[in-house]
């Protein structure tokens, strides 16, 4: 069958609002932080564009979308290392096709921001050449795996589990490993040996962050579909519905229990309802897309607050918005799922199936972080001098201040040698 030349386009364009989100991430977490550190984090943001794309063309498709091996546990590597094989065409849902690396680098953006996503959980507290060491091997052992498993022909795939565009292989996988990190790392107040601002420093940054991402979703849900269709309709107005309806009922529970709405509340409510939406994204009418995005909102507000009591320093609230609501977002699928536009019945054998399906993951990503950051440290240092956390990460581990007319009680001017430092 010839390549259809229209849902060619529409997955091009998905897979560019896709990659934007990766910068859209960066603003927004970049924002959220101090000024001495803004650049630090964003600098991470990037520089998973960077490593987790060459990793992914080298042989990360083709373990996660490559010939199943091992009763579907991992994809073949030699399938498509460098891309190879790929100019054919790959067969979309409902039969047209599209040349296959497009397909690649859609699902390559996926990679990306995944690891990204967890920077936020550690921000201030990762020098960044253990940085990317961790993301390296956490792609390769925890997200090729569940990418391959729940939508590259997998184990968990013939098992029934259902996933439209990342609840369980970004949202949660990303949500449980950023918290492992936080549990294996040393609290920012304990390293700076005082009480550590946590108001975000550039509340436009926030805004705009939210924004980019907000738009790049449209590409990660609606483009999940493949193909310009009604499923891929359906799941950017339900993106639309679940993100508005958590912006707006975030902002009245902030209201009610702070006393006044903020515009960082209201981005994070919709960065909430974006996250918990899509693996039921396709899969739910309109109208539970909107009951998703209400009930998402006091569901992660309250693992904020749970992250509050027991002192859990997740820097951005990663867990609590994007591992639990991925979580939330999954399990939904067992009671709202609907024949009509899912082609199969929410209920309670689908409900335990998932439940099941992102319970194991949340467990095995948080065992996998855990170790995986243990394991680093005891080759080199993960965690910033104190030093380095005086002068700021900005300076101290890239050489560059975000803002020139600041002083962070030092310069690169100085001779300070900071080549060690990262």
């Amino acid at each position: 069958m010839a390549l259809d030349s229209g849902n060619t386009a529409f997955v091009l364009v998905s897979m560019a609002l896709v990659n934007l989100m990766t910068p859209g991430l960066a603003f927004f977490y970049g924002g959220l932080v101090r000024s001495s550190n803004v650049l630090t984090i964003m600098m991470q943001n990037y520089a998973s564009m960077g490593l987790v794309t060459i990793i992914w063309i080298m042989w990360g498709y083709s373990l996660c979308f490559g010939t199943s091996k091992g009763s579907g546990f991992i994809g073949a590597p030699a399938d498509h290392y460098f891309l190879e094989d790929t100019m054919g065409e790959f067969e979309t849902p409902s039969g047209n096709h599209i040349p296959e690396i497009v397909y690649a680098g859609f699902q390559g953006m996926f990679a990306v921001i995944a690891p990204s996503l967890m920077t936020g959980a550690f921000a201030d507290r990762v020098r960044f050449v253990p940085y990317l060491i961790f993301i390296a091997v956490w792609v390769h052992l925890v997200y090729f795996p569940f990418c391959h498993w729940v939508w590259g022909g997998g184990w968990m795939f013939r098992h029934g589990v259902k996933d439209f565009a990342g609840g369980i292989v970004v949202h949660t996988t990303a949500g449980f490993s950023a918290l492992a990190t936080v549990v294996a790392l040393p609290n920012r107040q304990k390293m700076e040996g005082a009480e550590v601002d946590k108001s975000p420093h550039n509340i436009p940054f926030v805004a705009l962050g939210t924004g980019l991402l907000w738009f790049g979703w449209f590409g990660f849900n609606g483009g999940s579909a493949l193909e310009a269709s009604p499923t891929a309709a359906l799941a950017a107005m339900n993106s639309e519905i679940s993100a508005s309806a958590a912006l707006f009922f975030w902002m009245l529970l902030e209201w009610k229990l702070e006393g006044k709405p903020t515009l960082v509340g209201a981005c994070v409510g919709a960065i909430a309802g974006l996250a918990t939406i899509p693996p039921a994204a396709a899969f739910v009418k309109p109208w539970a897309a909107l009951v998703i995005g209400i009930l998402c909102v006091p569901w992660c507000y309250a693992c904020i607050e749970i992250t509050k009591k027991y002192e859990l320093d997740d820097a951005l609230d990663v867990w609590a918005v994007h591992g639990m609501g991925g979580l939330f977002g999954t399990l939904c699928i067992g009671i709202f799922a609907n024949n009509d536009v899912a082609g199969f019945e929410a209920g309670g054998k689908l409900f335990g199936i998932q439940l099941l399906a992102v319970t194991g993951c949340a467990v095995y990503s948080f065992i996998i972080g855990y170790a995986t950051i243990k394991a680093i440290g005891k080759f080199m240092p993960v965690v910033p001098g104190q030093d380095d956390l005086k002068l700021g990460l900005d300076i101290s581990m890239h050489g560059a201040k975000a803002y020139s007319g600041e002083d962070h009680s030092g310069s690169v001017k100085k001779g300070r040698d900071f080549a060690n430092r990262v």
